[in-house]
């Protein structure tokens, strides 16, 4: 559509996850029009996460290090690892200042779809983790979702002969939503999950 390095930069963004073609085409003319200095900056932080960002070689999250700050943090629970997809769940989970533990990130789920099995993923490593005998339990928060689902399942019976203690994440309803709006597998893990409720 248009010519030479401003299509190749629209079919560059267009690449990225989450970014159409008409984003991507927003996004080119927005660098276009933008300061040379704060196009430069962009170029520079994604040069430098390039160069400087690699992944811990305990648990697969990201770092500037060899270690992630979770795997040097000496206050963690070693006991306990709690097993993700991909980095971005190592977020949304501290956001809750719930878990202390560490974590293993598997860089992605079973799909056979995708052509996506479990030599691709980091299990192999987690097994490593797991063999001195050090955890005592390993929640599985994998996505609620079909793959998440295989992922969790898989590696709980992979387990199962080490006698740890294997959890899964509750899934169900969210809270502030409305009962008429949940679909039927969400609404039949609220049921599966219901807890007594203490008053």
């Amino acid at each position: 559509m248009y010519e030479g390095v401003v299509q190749n930069l629209i079919d560059e963004l267009g690449r990225l996850p989450g970014v159409g073609p008409k984003g991507a085409q927003r996004i080119a003319f927005h660098l276009l029009n933008a300061d040379p200095a704060d196009v430069l900056r962009l170029a520079d932080a994604l040069r430098e996460v390039k160069d400087k960002v690699r992944f811990c070689r305990i648990c697969g999250n990201v770092a500037e290090d060899t270690e992630c700050r979770i795997c040097r943090d000496v206050r963690r629970d070693r006991a306990v690892i709690c097993v993700v997809e991909e980095s971005k769940d190592v977020i949304a989970v501290e956001k809750t200042r719930e878990f202390r533990g560490t974590y293993h990130v598997l860089g992605g789920a079973i799909s056979p779809i995708e052509g996506v099995g479990p030599e691709d993923l980091r299990i192999r490593e987690l097994m490593q983790r797991l063999a001195d005998g050090e955890v005592t339990e390993l929640i599985l928060a994998t996505d609620p979702n079909l793959e998440g689902e295989a992922t969790a399942t898989y590696l709980a019976r992979l387990v199962k002969p080490m006698n740890l203690k294997v959890t899964r994440l509750a899934s169900g309803l969210p809270v502030g939503g409305d009962l008429e709006y949940a679909d039927e597998v969400t609404l039949g893990r609220a049921f599966e999950g219901r807890r007594l409720l203490d008053v």
